[in-house]
């Protein structure tokens, strides 16, 4: 389709230099930038109720996406499902997703550090003092935002209906 007014997934997954020019640009504009991470590894409603809730906190919300190392290291053998590209187009064809970026440390405090959002959110199964880089981002005036999860939705769930269902 020429003169397509959509923007294609693969140009939100940003390295971390585009990541870090992408914030600088959106700080400039006074947007407020909202930061959420996880393995995203089979995409569900419980996800898109999740991100909605994050991206509707400020004006740009950035995910971080664990590398398929993390979240096999997380998770167990077996996981990813998806490989980590393909997990970080799906969040970013998101249409309330502004960018994705992959993280392979254990945590995504250098996102967080690069990104300096100004609301920092994780789920409900987290506490503000389990949250990394919730001390950061309170630092310099950010807040960090619990929220609950879609009860019933689970990647490991969806795992586990599917491999009973395989005969």
């Amino acid at each position: 389709m020429a003169n397509s007014h959509h923007t294609h997934p693969s140009a939100k997954v940003l390295t971390r230099d585009a990541l870090q020019d992408a914030v600088g640009v959106w700080k400039n504009q006074g947007k407020k930038i909202v930061f959420t991470n996880g393995c995203f590894d089979l995409l569900h409603r419980g996800h898109i109720q999740y991100l909605y809730e994050a991206a509707e906190l400020g004006d740009v919300l950035v995910v971080g996406i664990n590398s398929d190392e993390s979240v096999s290291d997380l998770k167990g053998p077996g996981r990813p499902i998806q490989d980590e590209i393909s997990r970080s187009e799906l969040i970013a064809s998101l249409g309330f997703v502004a960018a994705t970026s992959i993280f392979g440390e254990d945590t995504p405090l250098n996102l967080i550090q690069i990104v300096q959002p100004d609301f920092l959110v994780k789920g409900g199964d987290y506490t503000v003092e389990t949250v990394v880089g919730a001390e950061e981002v309170m630092s310099y005036g950010g807040q960090v935002c619990l929220l609950s999860f879609l009860p019933g939705y689970s990647t490991s769930k969806l795992e586990k209906k599917i491999k009973s269902q395989e005969h």
